[in-house]
């Protein structure tokens, strides 16, 4: 998740109360930003995570590193990622080429929704994030490792609710509108 920013409202949020909308200024004052990388355990709901101040191939390496020294070394890794150009130095290539165990899968160009830590980062963005107020990248990367270690005190993994066939015919549907739409449009 780039470019995470330290945003400080010009005037404080004001609270939810039933039948008021939640109530906050447009203007703020950007105090800069940081960058997480996170890896979700899908069958646990377990988050590793750790902020860096940029978004490059030597920071995702060490992240990595960082995951692998945390998970046993019996057990494979499933990479599920982005087709960000972070991950396909060489520099990344050579290190996941000397462990075996882990296996790399892209998601297609738009379709991060299939990465189920992009849930997470959803619901990180939704509780801590979207009303929060950072006066700091430093305050803003500590709200982040609290989220961290709460989520991960009772962590639940995510479920898909519908069946592939349900996704698939849903994206079949859309191509239809979308191919009636382009042709009614000619």
């Amino acid at each position: 998740m780039s470019q995470i920013q330290a945003l400080d409202r010009e005037q404080p949020v004001l609270p939810m109360m039933p039948g008021i909308s939640e109530r906050r200024t447009h203007s703020y004052v950007r105090h800069g930003t940081t960058s997480l990388f996170a890896a979700l355990d899908v069958a646990s709901g377990f988050v590793i995570g750790k902020c860096y101040k940029r978004h490059r191939a030597t920071e995702f390496l060490d992240f990595l590193k960082q995951v692998d020294a945390s998970i046993p070394p019996n057990l494979d890794v499933h990479i599920v990622m982005d087709n960000y150009a972070t991950h396909k130095t060489a520099l990344v290539r050579s290190w996941l080429a000397r462990r075996p165990r882990y296996h790399v899968h892209f998601t297609p160009t738009s379709a991060s929704w299939i990465n189920q830590v992009e849930r997470w980062f959803a619901e990180l963005t939704r509780k801590q994030l979207r009303r929060g107020v950072h006066t700091s990248i430093s305050k803003l990367e500590a709200d982040i490792r609290t989220f961290i270690e709460r989520h991960n005190e009772n962590p639940k993994p995510y479920r898909w609710v519908k069946s592939a066939d349900d996704i698939l015919s849903s994206v079949k549907r859309f191509c239809q509108k979308a191919e009636q739409t382009l042709c009614s449009e000619f």
